[in-house]
């Protein structure tokens, strides 16, 4: 009996491809150059909140968008044409473990804008939900993706804030992804929106599969490729380059130290970069330009930076804001 086209494609095994490996390996690289930025920042030669704002800002999300797609094709091509269940829990072990070490060393390291929940903790329970949605008929899959990217679409687009809660600020709660202002965090990336690549991802190598593009890809010879090589090797060249590039900018700034920082730029440019991300522009400018003003009045600025006042739970400030904020608006 010969097995329809679609049936016997699902019951071979997907060719390695090596254009993916290639992509994997550029999406790598071009992280640690993103991590390398913020490594110059955090020692001093980038002033505070560059790798936030800006083309580096939009660098980055290009750069998690391509990876966390990458991981979804990666999940259906290594689960075809069925799941080996000792490999898939390898997998998704060493990811956790990865995702707890980097949470325990950023809580020592710096305890209040530690990893709680950042790129491997998203993939690790990314993976666990795609692999549920690959034994649902594909059109599960294409509905989800839909509704994710309209989801997006709201949330940059449509209503502000109508997709989401205060309810959710908390660290146990912001992972999901609907906070309106989560805890700050050095490496921040709920399930929403980064779901919507990944089921890109999904969508994207499930209807490969069932089609010949999946041959054409794998007949694109890059898999001898440098970043190909890279690309197989991804948790570990991730867990590793970060140290690597912190101690490279660390003894730089040994031979070559920094400059001191303007304090008043450097208090503006954090205010509003924090800012920004639930309020426009202008009307962020004018708050922090006055609580600034005011702070100043108040003799307060100097011991704020040097970390003398707890600026969540100091009645003075919280005065400031209230007062700024309402002159804002």
């Amino acid at each position: 009996m010969t097995l329809p086209a679609t049936q016997a494609d699902a019951a071979v095994k997907p060719p390695r491809i090596g254009l993916l490996d290639t992509a994997r390996g550029l999406a790598l690289i071009a992280m640690a150059s993103y991590h390398f930025s913020w490594d110059m920042e955090f020692m001093g030669y980038l002033a505070p909140g560059t790798a936030e704002t800006g083309w580096l800002k939009i660098y980055a999300r290009a750069i998690a968008t391509t990876f966390i797609f990458i991981v979804g094709i990666s999940l259906v091509l290594s689960s075809k044409p069925e799941v080996r269940w000792p490999a898939f829990w390898k997998r998704f072990g060493m990811i956790a473990a990865g995702a707890v070490v980097i949470s325990i060393a950023t809580r020592i390291a710096m305890p209040n804008e530690w990893i709680y929940f950042g790129i491997l903790h998203c993939i690790a329970v990314l993976t666990l939900i795609g692999i549920v949605f690959l034994r649902l008929p594909l059109a599960v899959t294409l509905i989800a993706t839909v509704a994710l990217f309209a989801a997006w679409l709201t949330d940059n687009f449509g209503t502000p804030g109508l997709l989401r809660s205060s309810f959710f600020d908390p660290r146990y709660l912001a992972w999901i992804g609907l906070a309106v202002m989560p805890e700050r965090s050095n490496d921040y990336v709920p399930l929403f929106p980064w779901a919507t690549p990944f089921f890109a991802g999904l969508s994207f190598a499930s209807i490969a599969i069932r089609t010949n593009l999946l041959h054409r890809l794998a007949a694109i010879g890059t898999g001898s490729w440098w970043p190909a090589r890279l690309g197989r090797h991804s948790l570990a060249f991730y867990l590793i380059h970060q140290p690597v590039l912190i101690a490279i900018a660390y003894g730089l700034s040994l031979v070559v130290p920094p400059q001191a920082p303007d304090p008043v730029a450097t208090y503006l440019r954090q205010c509003n970069t924090s800012c920004v991300m639930q309020q426009g522009e202008a009307l962020c400018h004018s708050f922090c330009q006055c609580t600034l003003e005011k702070l100043q009045t108040q003799a307060l600025f100097t011991p704020l930076q040097a970390g003398a006042i707890d600026i969540q739970n100091d009645e003075r400030v919280q005065t400031i804001a209230a007062e700024c904020s309402a002159e804002a608006e």
